[in-house]
């Protein structure tokens, strides 16, 4: 393995690849710090940590691994990329089922790339509505969190609206050139990259919080919590490895071809369907359209405090209640198996495989083998599907059941972590592919002809 690192920096295209990306995501980091005219961060982090532990505090927690940091600052890129990504769900769902669309879409590039372009216009627009939102509740007369000379002028709204908007913007593009000239995907190792900046935080509340007996306020966490917590970072670090390279191999036997007196093919060889088709898009995509409802509830209630159908309404709805676990657990299938519905095409590939003179052993080329390739991930995308829903009610439940303050359980067990780990896989496999590309031995190995054992799933 140290010598696949020493490799890396040999191939000056993958170098150069690797450091752009490390320079975008360093970029990202360094606007992260930069904050909105007007508003008083101490006040705003005062916020935070008071609301720690509730369920207001467990949405912003929440909502701050997929923006990019903690919502106790409020800087220019607030929003993270969640707008673009929610753009992105809406226009692979009318994709799906809106014709036009649809039509768009089988024109190949160029199709996609109007696709892309209405995408990023949607994008804009969500930016202007959470931005309005977000600077409405800052500057409500609850919080206080907007300096008076400040508050409610149209220099505040006009600065904090063009700066979150431009900063979710600026945070597309950076991910769009990590795709174009850099490694791995843009959007994703963003999102990571803000995750793996808060685990620090998160590993010091624990051994700040640590005591043998585990008494008192100051030190909640006892041994049999902490022991507890590790261990559920090596159960979902390990099933996210499992889960993401997991296969359900169907073998294909392949026609033999007469050509003089020679005969060519015969072989028999494997098509492989990953248990996780969807990767982590789908806990992604439903987390994001998750925090519409606690947004929208919230605002309402904050309009008509009166309202006991609202009040029910957000109390039921509250991260850490049935009724939003269900729903979020309901909603990670449902992009689970839109995803693979959108990815995965069995009739297109049964007609390759008939095309290529291949065919599975006891089945007919054609439509037969396109009904069984979709009842197969039909069912390993249930039981990919199922495991992600798990990852994901992890930390509500650690943090119900031991009282472990939700800003820990999420990156030390659960969504966080699955995306880390599922990002970074991606991120080495494709170095793997790389240096395989050049006769380079991978990372668990091989000679320079680019033999011996490898990451499943680099190319």
């Amino acid at each position: 393995m140290l010598q696949a690192f020493f490799n890396i920096w040999r191939i000056s295209e993958l170098r150069n690849k690797i450091f752009f990306t490390f320079g975008m995501l360093a970029i990202y980091r360094i606007g992260f710090f930069i904050p909105l005219l007007g508003v008083d961060q101490t006040a705003l982090e005062e916020m935070a940590a008071n609301a720690s532990g509730s369920a207001a505090g467990n949405l912003i927690a929440f909502v701050g691994i997929f923006t990019g940091g903690s919502f106790s600052q409020s800087t220019i890129f607030g929003l993270g990329i969640m707008p673009y990504i929610s753009a992105s769900i809406i226009f692979q769902l009318l994709a799906s089922a809106y014709k036009p669309l649809k039509d768009l879409q089988k024109e190949g590039p160029a199709g996609r790339q109007k696709i892309q372009e209405y995408t990023r216009y949607a994008t804009l627009a969500l930016c202007l509505v959470q931005a309005t939102f977000w600077l409405q509740f800052m500057q409500s007369s609850g919080q206080k969190l907007v300096y008076a000379e400040y508050s409610g002028t149209f220099l505040f709204w006009a600065c904090g609206i063009l700066a979150l908007t431009t900063g979710t913007v600026f945070l597309m593009w950076l991910g769009e050139q990590i795709d174009k000239y850099g490694i791995g995907n843009g959007i994703s190792l963003i999102i990571t990259a803000g995750i793996v900046a808060g685990m620090p935080t998160a590993i010091s509340m624990v051994a700040d919080g640590f005591s043998l007996s585990g008494s008192g306020d100051d030190k909640p966490y006892d041994l049999t919590t902490v022991v507890f917590l590790v261990a559920s970072f090596i159960f979902v670090v390990a099933g996210s490895i499992v889960i993401t390279q997991g296969q359900r191999r169907i073998p294909i036997q392949h026609q033999k071809h007469t050509r003089g007196n020679k005969q060519y093919g015969g072989q028999r060889s494997y098509l492989p369907l990953r248990v996780n088709h969807g990767g982590v898009m789908p806990i992604i995509f439903a987390s994001s359209l998750m925090i519409f409802p606690s947004i929208i509830l919230g605002f309402l209630g904050s309009q008509f405090p009166e309202s006991k159908a609202i009040a029910f309404i957000s109390r039921n709805f509250a991260m850490n209640e049935i009724p939003y676990v269900l729903l979020y657990i309901g909603m990670i299938y449902f992009f689970a198996y839109f995803w693979t519905t959108v990815q995965f095409q069995p009739k297109e590939m049964a007609n390759q495989l008939r095309d290529h003179g291949s065919f599975i052993p006891g089945l007919r080329p054609g439509p037969r083998t396109a009904e069984y390739l979709e009842t197969v991930m039909e069912r390993i995308t249930y039981v990919g599907a199922g495991f992600l829903a798990l990852i994901a009610v992890i930390p509500t439940i650690i943090s119900g059941a031991l009282d472990v303050n939700f800003f820990v359980t999420q990156f030390l067990g659960g969504t966080g972590l699955l995306i880390v780990v599922s990002v970074m896989l991606d991120f080495v496999q494709r170095i793997e592919a790389g240096l395989m590309m050049r006769n380079y031995g991978g990372f668990l190995g091989g000679d320079g002809g680019g033999k011996g054992p490898r990451i499943r799933g680099a190319q």
